[in-house]
């Protein structure tokens, strides 16, 4: 990390956290931030249903909630992009506080509730976005006060759906009330099917991801995995933050919401390993949950992933930390004899079952 970049996250620090996030959006858009550019090389390149990706290092939802940093973003480093959640309506999320920074513990605790400036808006930016290697994807979510959860996911694709290169169903923020109900095998049955009913009326039919909470129960993970091979989606991304608060050190820790960052990596990655069992290689999965280096990267393409995505490391460690851990990658695949990364997918997956 360079010396202006270890200067701004101090300065960001000394902000309420969602002010920080807010200015760190800023800095994007006005140039202020050095970005390395696209990297890629034959180790890193590499394919995600269907999709060309530079390197498998991901930025994952919640970071550019309303897409309005997406050129920067191309140029940080990443092999792909997941903007939102968005949905319908516009909405303003709940009351704040809302973010909580658990130093201690390198991790973060939200409670945004899916705040956004609603699908239209969202869209337009996508529609505009630069054209370039880099994927970008959009997380579908429900409004709050919806009767019909479901017919929100299809809208928001039916919006957005020629913009984008890929849709994420989010069913797994612990943040709007029952949404996790929706990851049950009747109702995610039912909505998939409706999503991937609005997909193949696309003119360009995008890949679809289902997101998951890491607190699923061995059955309810049985189910996720049949449901999600039948469905026709393309990949499972693993996993959402957490309702567990167990080890936390920082005052923060009785904060209501989802808790990211590096108290998540174990618990992700044995979701993640034991869904790449269930699902026998079938499908693509996206290790998302407490990466904070390339070696954590690593682990979670061992232990099933073919990508991997990143976010709340970076409120401790900047935006430099996705090129750092896309070198870091290559150079580990390099060290250990793989012609490229991917071909590391899933060789540890034993370590974590």
């Amino acid at each position: 990390m360079s010396l202006t970049e270890s200067l701004g996250l101090w300065a960001l620090h000394k902000c309420d956290p969602e002010r920080a996030h807010g200015l760190s959006l800023a800095a994007l858009r006005a140039g202020l931030v050095p970005l390395p550019g696209v990297i890629t090389s034959p180790r890193l390149a590499c394919t995600l249903a269907g999709m060309a990706l530079p390197n498998p290092v991901g930025l994952a939802a919640g970071y550019d909630k309303n897409a309005v940093a997406l050129g920067p973003l191309m140029r940080s480093g990443f092999g792909f992009l997941e903007v939102g959640a968005a949905t319908p309506r516009p909405q303003p999320g709940n009351p704040q506080p809302r973010l909580f920074r658990l130093t201690e513990d390198r991790a973060a605790i939200n409670r945004f509730g899916f705040n956004n400036e609603g699908a239209c808006a969202i869209s337009a930016r996508l529609a505009l976005r630069p054209k370039g290697p880099v994927p970008v994807g959009l997380n579908l979510g429900a409004n709050k006060d919806s009767t019909d959860r479901s017919a929100d996911f299809a809208e928001v694709l039916a919006t957005c759906g020629p913009h984008i290169d890929f849709a994420t169903v989010n069913v797994s923020s612990p943040n709007t009330e029952k949404l996790r109900d929706l990851q049950g095998r009747a109702a995610l049955t039912a909505l998939l099917s409706r999503v991937m009913e609005v997909r193949a009326g696309l003119e360009r039919p995008v890949p679809v991801f289902l997101k998951i909470a890491p607190d699923l129960t061995e059955a309810d993970l049985a189910d996720v995995a049949e449901v999600a091979l039948a469905s026709g989606i393309s990949g499972v991304i693993t996993t959402n933050t957490t309702l567990s608060r167990e080890g936390l050190k920082s005052a923060h820790k009785g904060e209501m919401g989802g808790l990211s960052g590096a108290p998540l990596f174990e618990k992700s990655t044995r979701v993640l390993a034991r869904l790449s069992q269930l699902t026998d290689g079938k499908l693509p999965l996206i290790g998302v949950g407490g990466i904070s280096d390339a070696d954590q990267a690593w682990q979670k393409i061992r232990a099933g992933a073919s990508v991997v995505q990143i976010y709340t490391a970076m409120v401790y460690q900047g935006l430099s930390l996705a090129a750092r851990i896309v070198e870091g990658l290559e150079a580990i695949a390099a060290r250990e004899g793989f012609a490229t990364v991917s071909d590391a997918t899933g060789t540890g997956r034993g370590d974590w079952l």
